[in-house]
């Protein structure tokens, strides 16, 4: 006989073929944050894009945004509101090995063709300060010479991308982003401000380093709240409403990377309250696509390998719970509904879900799990049970 837990789940569950019970799940929400569990797994984008393209037609979404170069995405969002260009030279544009994929390029056709006869066009944007040559060339262009001093200063940053053991930037790239900012906000043309906040962002970020005895002077804490001030300046558009893609670990509202870094989505949770809801996405076994860690540094010089990993059995593990929940692949909404005591317990416990980032250990992986908090951290979950690697373009 299953459990009370697994038996409220199994109640709750919804069959991604039928989402008509999202319009009343989601009532009065404006944000969605869709998560993965991997960035290397085929299934995640088609989840995603299937929950993007409900929120789309049926609750009036706007945008897309997504865990990708603020600069870079603005090639993505021009080719799917109509423009011309390549998609794939746009995709690679955005920086992330994770993102040049063929289940991504699929997204922004789709995107393009769902455009091409919509009312109101919906938007692609990028959150993410990283990877901010695409603004520094905006910049050049709109200030022309008269900002040659401040901007000559800054030029290495377009080339700059932080990374485990590296050594940050000097301050000094903080401070100049920030002369360019202030020089921008008083002499600029409106167009330029946008470019100047994210190389700012950038230069904060990566003049920080990964590790530090105060976790708050941290690379990762500067990155996630910047992606939120992002996301909030997207937010204040007249009628914005977003589906917003980034990892579990950014969406979700807690801390991760041990308890120590606030996320995006914690911030989001603290700016908009209910309107902000949280779906973490993960799966019960499958492959996926990720760096190998060696000696616990991320080996580059490589392609991502492929992983796989077994269907985890422990009782504090969620995914075990899922699929034993619905024999499907489905989501589940833990925000409203009465709960048995025993439901409310696990919901409120420490339990543990899949986690990979960019890099996997080869001997590691099936064991990789981060501490979560179902209540806290996510309004819903969604489980696919099964995945495969992603596939990229530049093979």
């Amino acid at each position: 006989m299953p459990d009370d837990v697994t038996a409220w789940l199994a109640e709750r569950a919804i069959p991604l073929g039928r989402l008509e019970p999202l319009k009343d799940v989601l009532d009065g929400v404006t944000l969605v944050g869709l998560g993965e569990s991997t960035h290397g797994s085929a299934e995640f984008f088609s989840l995603r894009w299937r929950l993007t393209e409900f929120l789309i037609k049926e609750l009036g979404f706007t945008m897309l945004a997504i865990e990708a170069s603020a600069a870079a995405a603005r090639a993505v969002d021009a080719y799917v509101t109509g423009g011309t260009g390549d998609p794939r030279e746009a995709l690679a544009g955005l920086g992330f090995w994770t993102l040049n994929t063929a289940e991504m390029l699929t997204v922004i056709e789709r995107l393009r063709e769902h455009n091409r006869t919509a009312a109101r066009p919906v938007r692609f944007a990028g959150v993410d300060p990283q990877h901010p040559g695409a603004a520094l060339r905006a910049l050049r262009a709109c200030l022309g010479e008269d900002a040659a001093e401040l901007l000559d200063p800054l030029d290495g940053l377009g080339h700059t991308t932080p990374r485990p053991r590296w050594e940050p930037l000097d301050r000094q790239a903080e401070a100049d982003a920030r002369r360019l900012e202030e020089y921008v906000a008083a002499h600029g043309p409106a167009e330029a401000r946008e470019h100047a906040r994210i190389v700012r962002q950038f230069a904060d970020m990566a003049s920080r380093p990964y590790r530090h005895a105060d976790p708050l002077r941290t690379l990762g804490v500067a990155r996630d709240r910047h992606m939120a001030e992002n996301v909030n300046l997207l937010m204040a558009e007249p009628g914005a409403k977003i589906a917003l893609w980034a990892h579990n670990g950014h969406i979700m509202k807690g801390h991760y990377s041990g308890g120590t870094v606030p996320s995006m989505g914690l911030h989001l949770a603290r700016d908009h309250g209910a309107a902000y809801y949280a779906l973490g996405a993960t799966f019960g076994k499958g492959v996926f696509r990720a760096h190998r860690m060696r000696f616990g540094r991320m080996v580059r010089r490589r392609r991502p390998a492929r992983f796989r990993v077994p269907l985890a059995g422990a009782p504090r593990v969620v995914e075990a719970r899922l699929a034993a929940a619905h024999s499907g692949d489905h989501l589940v909404d833990l925000r409203g509904g009465d709960r048995p005591e025993s439901v409310a317990g696990w919901l409120a416990a420490t339990s543990h879900m899949r986690a990979f980032g960019a890099a996997a250990g080869r001997l590691t992986a099936k064991f990789a799990f981060m501490p979560t908090v179902p209540a806290e951290q996510y309004d819903g979950l969604a489980f696919l049970q099964q995945v495969t690697a992603s596939t990229p373009l530049d093979r």
